[in-house]
């Protein structure tokens, strides 16, 4: 027995040897050196204490990807394929399939990869989503927003991280490439609810909110904060209730029964709940730090354990049968997108014991690039509040802070 791990991203955030207490067979990590680099990191002379690394240029072509992952999968005769970035899993399916592995297969993957079949599945299931269309030239969008009216939104069937998504409000110059995705922009803050499903069953569950746009990635200079919803807020649970509905709508098998996920979910001006879109793994950004921050739990690593058969301490009892963890404190993320320029000042480390985590993803001195998606960030921090309100207010102060002391020339990549 052995397992591979798909990697489009850092290593920071993802320590797999920590991870994999327990586990004593051989691990295989094929890993992107574009994000690894891209993160500010090193890439790895060793194995970082695992069986094999192996470290590619990139993840851009799908079909290298699994190629590559399969040989690998063959020589080490791999009996689990684990993949926890968006952009991996349909790779893992693939090479589980061709292999006759346990976990998610294409079909079981493909509801949670194609927003189109995505969105279809919901609809079916009685889940609220925009109206929508699959399209493949601009003529299309423009007879959409003939019907539904603008602005709409415009998104890559398979796309994430905001990366390539536009928001129309009327006609201007538009070049697709392939499928695509129309839908009616829908009003209304963006809510997400991320977890965790063992056995088929969500295991865990919270909600938290966006005060921001995933889309302005690219122009906003700007703090940017995020935070759990009290579990006494209504909205909490009605979050909670789409969210599991969405999930027990897109399984099509037994196979796919162990796995995060990340919902989106739009609360609408009237009070709607409109599902914009659910993926099969752990919540981007700093998310994961924050189910550390409210339940010691880690769903990047609790998914990997669970996919592997390893025990999960801390959902033992929920496992069993009993309830689903309450977060014992509530929590957010403040985040500070890239831009372009040379860095001349940044934060210094932060001292108070209310914050969890701070990063810093550029030194001064360094020449950045703009943010390339939404998950880009120069700074970062996750802190926690007895309950929402103080969160806010702590995430406030430190995106305030962050404010005042970067400072970036932006002269210097002209």
């Amino acid at each position: 027995m052995s397992a591979l791990i798909i990697h489009r991203n850092p290593f920071e955030p993802f320590p797999y040897r920590d991870w994999l207490s327990g586990y004593d067979e051989d691990v295989v990590v094929l890993a992107a050196r574009d994000r690894i680099v891209g993160a500010g990191e090193e890439v790895p002379a060793d194995h970082l204490g695992l069986t094999h690394l192996e470290v590619v240029p990139d993840f851009l072509d799908e079909e290298l990807l699994f190629e590559r992952a399969l040989a690998l999968a063959k020589k080490f005769e791999v009996s689990d394929v684990v993949a926890l970035h968006e952009g991996d899993v349909l790779a893992a399916a693939r090479v589980r399939e061709e292999l006759g592995l346990p976990g998610p297969w294409a079909e079981d993957t493909v509801p949670y990869r194609d927003k189109v079949v995505m969105k279809r599945m919901l609809a079916a299931a009685g889940v609220e989503v925009a109206p929508h269309a699959e399209v493949t030239t601009a003529d299309e969008v423009w007879a959409f927003a003939e019907t539904h009216g603008f602005p709409v939104v415009v998104k890559e069937i398979a796309g994430f991280n905001a990366i390539g998504l536009r928001i129309l409000a009327g006609r201007e110059p538009l070049e697709l490439d392939g499928r695509a995705l129309v839908e009616k922009f829908v009003p209304g803050g963006m809510c997400h609810v991320d977890g965790l499903v063992v056995g088929g069953r969500i295991v865990l569950s919270w909600a938290s909110q966006y005060q921001y746009s995933l889309s302005s990635f690219g122009a906003d200079p700007g703090a940017r904060v995020d935070l759990t919803l009290d579990v006494t807020d209504p909205l909490s649970a009605r979050l909670l209730e789409v969210a599991e509905r969405s999930v027990a709508a897109l399984r099509v098998s037994d196979r796919h029964l162990d796995h995060a996920f990340h919902a989106e979910v739009f609360h609408t001006p009237d009070d709607r709940l409109v599902v914009c879109e659910i993926a099969a793994r752990p919540g981007g950004a700093k998310i994961r730090d924050v189910g550390v921050a409210i339940f010691g739990i880690n769903t990047g690593e609790y998914a990997l354990r669970a996919q592997l058969g390893l025990t999960l301490p801390l959902l033992a009892g929920t496992i069993a049968g009993g309830p689903l963890p309450v977060p014992a404190r509530m929590s957010g993320q403040v985040l500070m997108m890239k831009r372009p320029g040379l860095v001349e000042a940044l934060p210094p480390a932060l001292p108070e014991p209310w914050v969890s985590r701070f990063w810093r993803y550029a030194d001064v001195g360094d020449v950045i690039p703009p943010a390339a998606g939404s998950a880009d960030f120069l700074l970062a921090a996750v802190a926690t509040g007895a309950d929402r309100a103080e969160a806010e207010s702590r995430l406030r102060a430190l995106g305030t802070r962050f404010e005042e002391q970067t400072r970036i020339f932006e002269e210097a990549t002209r």
